[in-house]
């Protein structure tokens, strides 16, 4: 009965807070709590399958996250004939000359062999740059005030959620084929250095998506309608005004209602797929793999090959939940994109549910979001209760205005209970 009471509670908890603070607010932790429980289900394929730790979550979700730019947006006008076209080849040289070093690499020995490859890219860098830079500046300089980048395809966003997927899934192979030979605390070292790269490229080439300027005013998917919508529609507003409800306040909590339903959805088809694939001989196989290297490959198992796989597939099923926080934003604003938010607080969620447990990172994800969000809140009543016997002065003052920042310390206070009184979690792998 661990488990349901749990979730039991932790339903309380949403309902709770929908009575005393409002609907708009619980509904609001809630759709954010079921994202996060998408990525931590990712995190807890790499963690907690295969015992890979992914330090750079980050990265994934921001490349999800660039997704419904990419699709969703529409293009904007004249921006590819402009620098479209020398942006692709400019890729496709740099491309070129990545190739032609490896392949250098593998014919040369010697000094010829390092001279080579280092005329070879620095040609390419150069040849690159000389492309790439004027690309740029033509894209850049068609309304810069509200566009200056490519723009998207104008497709429905629904369907840059499995784009985003895919795009981290090729990240994932690239990263995969370089790192996951690394011993895992070099792993951890070496993923969050590449996902600290993507987020700072994606902040700073502003012909992708605009950089720091940020891209505003992504499509909603179908079928949620924007509030504006439905309190100028009569039929609405009547059906509001019958049962007593204020339609600004209805539209708001429907809206919050219909994403609700979508993300429930994606996260119950990722919840089943990644149960019956643990419960499967593949899944018995990654945590022989994960238990034990050795025994496994005295067996016949390709260690290396089984990591890369769920390594993509973990990475895949993040930038899926990267590209559906974007699309409830309704914005891309590459610079929120931080460490602490989007690494440190998935793991706590993955381990405080329990690592290896599907259910366990669902409910810890829920949970650890629920508890982030109100830290801020209960931050400085405890803390003017705490400072209430201090006199008057500049010290009383400081610690009232840094309580916000208690949920950091709240976070670390609660993976250290866990770690000593639960270390598996709150429900633990089986």
């Amino acid at each position: 009965m661990r488990a349901p009471l749990l979730f039991a509670a932790m339903a309380a908890l949403i309902v709770i807070e929908g009575l005393t603070t409002g609907w708009n607010g619980a509904l609001v932790i809630l759709n954010m709590g079921l994202i996060s429980a998408v990525i931590a289900l990712g995190l807890n394929m790499q963690w907690g399958y295969a015992g890979l730790l992914n330090s750079g979550v980050v990265g994934f979700i921001a490349l999800g996250g660039l997704a419904p730019v990419l699709v969703a947006m529409q293009p904007t006008p004249g921006a590819f004939a402009a620098g479209g076209w020398g942006v692709l080849l400019a890729l496709v040289i740099a491309l070129i000359a990545l190739a032609l070093a490896v392949w250098l690499s593998q014919r040369l020995r010697g000094k010829a062999k390092a001279a080579a490859i280092t005329a070879v890219l620095l040609g390419g860098f150069f040849l690159y740059r000389a492309v790439f830079d004027p690309a740029v500046a033509a894209i850049q300089a068609i309304n810069p005030s509200s566009q200056g980048y490519l723009g998207g395809l104008g497709l429905p966003v629904l369907l840059s959620w499995p784009v985003g997927a895919l795009l981290a899934a090729v990240a994932a192979w690239g990263v995969g084929k370089t790192a996951l030979g690394l011993r895992s605390d070099y792993l951890a070292i070496a993923t969050l250095g590449i996902g600290e790269i993507i987020v700072a490229v994606l902040r700073n080439e502003e012909w992708l998506d605009r950089g720091v300027l940020n891209v505003t005013g992504i499509p909603r998917p179908w079928p949620v309608p924007y509030e504006l919508d439905l309190q100028s529609d009569p039929a609405f507003v009547q059906r509001m005004a019958e049962w007593g409800i204020d339609p600004t306040t209805g539209s708001t909590v429907l809206v919050k209602l219909l994403y609700l339903g979508l993300f429930a959805v994606v996260l119950a088809v990722i919840l089943l797929g990644a149960q019956l694939a643990l419960k499967s001989p593949w899944g018995r196989m990654m945590r022989a793999i994960r238990d034990n290297e050795v025994a496994a490959s005295a067996m016949g198992k390709n260690v290396t090959g089984r990591h890369l796989q769920i390594f993509i597939l973990g990475a895949a099923v993040i930038g899926l939940g990267g590209a559906m926080m974007i699309t409830l934003d309704g914005q891309m604003t590459p610079a929120s994109y931080n460490p602490l938010r989007y690494t440190f607080l998935v793991l706590v969620m993955v381990v405080v549910g329990g690592s290896g447990n599907n259910w366990g990172s669902v409910l810890g994800a829920v949970l650890i979001w629920y508890v982030w969000i109100k830290a801020e809140v209960w931050g400085p009543v405890i803390m003017h209760l705490v400072t209430a016997p201090l006199p008057e002065g500049a010290l009383r003052q400081h610690l009232y205005d840094s309580a916000p920042h208690m949920r950091v310390i709240i976070m670390g206070a609660i993976l250290l209970l866990v770690l000593r009184f639960s270390p598996r979690g709150l429900l633990p792998e089986k």
